[in-house]
Order: structure tokens, then C-alpha cells, then sequence
């Protein structure tokens, strides 16, 4: 029966570290099933699921943190099973513009979360309007709309947040442009 891991690892981003980390998940004889990678500046984060038989997966799990040693790395693992690839068929992006103010991003994450609409990715950068001296912030997600939202109701509650929280917002299909 196939065994399943999750692992996390963090640190200063390094030529041929993605290279290592796949020639050591092969080696085990396992295999990725899904993987994130970010660089955040000079630091990188890296979430894989990989996939193997129970004696292959015990020998990732003793092996990674032993190549993260060596390259001054964190890593973090959990065994998992009965992965599943996430539905990307209802991917949308979501912008959001305004006036930087607090508790904006922690009203439309619970906004997200009661909706039952996972968020994939999250970015924000905020700016000084030289015009008006406002702290100005923009923050973009990537979420995944479940089959049973209806869309058009999503929609008009996604604006009525954004006029409680005095800022402009549009949510495009990723599929249609």
C-alpha cells in the first residue's frame, strides 16, 4: 500500500537545492505528486506530497533532514494518505484596492472561510498615494470556488464586503481571462 508525506522545508535559496531534494525523493524510489515552491527574497519555501511504499517513504523521512542539515535548511514532515489533486477548474483571482486600513484582511480571509472557498495564494503590497498620503494596499488571492457556490450570489456578497470595507474589488474566472 502506498505510504504518503508532506514535507516542508524553508531557508536561503541555493542553486541545485530543488535538483537535491528530487534526486533524493527518486533515489528513495518515491515520487512527487504535488509541489509548491516560492522565493520570498533571498529565502525560498518549498511543499511537496510525495508518494512511496512504506519502507520507501521511512527512507525520505530519515534522508531529508539529513540533506537539510547539510544545507542549512528547515524541514518539516507529516505522514498523510489519500491525497487528492485539488479541482482546478474553478480557479478565480480576486483583487482587492483601497486605503490600507487594519482588520481588511482578516474581514475577507473569514469572508473566504465562511463561504467554504479555499484560498490557493495570497499577495499584498501597499504603497503611499503622493497625491493624498494615504496608505494605499492592494492584495490579490487565488481561490478555488466549490461546485455548490452559485456564483452570481458569491458575487454580489463579495461586493457588498468590499463596500463595508470601502474598497474596490473584482474576482476574474482564471479560465476565461
Amino acid at each position: 500500500m502506498k505510504q504518503q508525506l508532506i514535507a516542508v522545508i524553508l531557508g536561503t535559496d541555493q542553486a541545485g537545492i530543488l535538483s537535491d531534494i528530487a534526486t533524493l525523493v527518486s533515489e528513495s524510489e518515491c515520487n512527487i505528486l504535488d509541489s509548491r515552491h516560492a522565493i520570498y527574497g533571498q529565502e525560498f519555501s518549498l511543499t511537496m506530497i510525495i508518494e512511496g511504499s512504506h519502507t520507501a517513504i521511512t527512507r525520505v523521512e530519515l534522508s531529508i533532514p539529513e540533506l537539510c542539515q547539510r544545507r542549512d535548511l528547515l524541514s518539516i514532515l507529516k505522514r498523510t494518505r489519500e491525497h487528492t489533486k485539488q479541482n482546478l477548474t474553478h480557479l478565480y483571482d480576486v483583487e482587492f484596492n483601497g486605503v490600507d486600513n487594519p482588520g481588511q484582511i482578516l474581514a475577507v480571509t473569514r469572508f473566504f472561510a465562511d463561504q467554504h472557498v479555499a484560498i490557493s495564494a495570497f499577495r499584498q503590497t501597499t504603497a503611499v498615494d503622493e497625491s493624498t498620503g494615504h496608505k494605499m494596499m492592494r492584495f490579490k488571492l487565488v481561490v478555488n470556488i466549490p461546485d455548490d457556490v452559485h456564483l452570481a450570489e458569491f458575487q454580489y456578497r463579495l461586493e457588498l464586503l468590499c463596500k463595508v470595507l470601502h474598497l474596490t474589488g473584482k474576482i476574474v474566472d482564471k479560465h476565461k481571462g
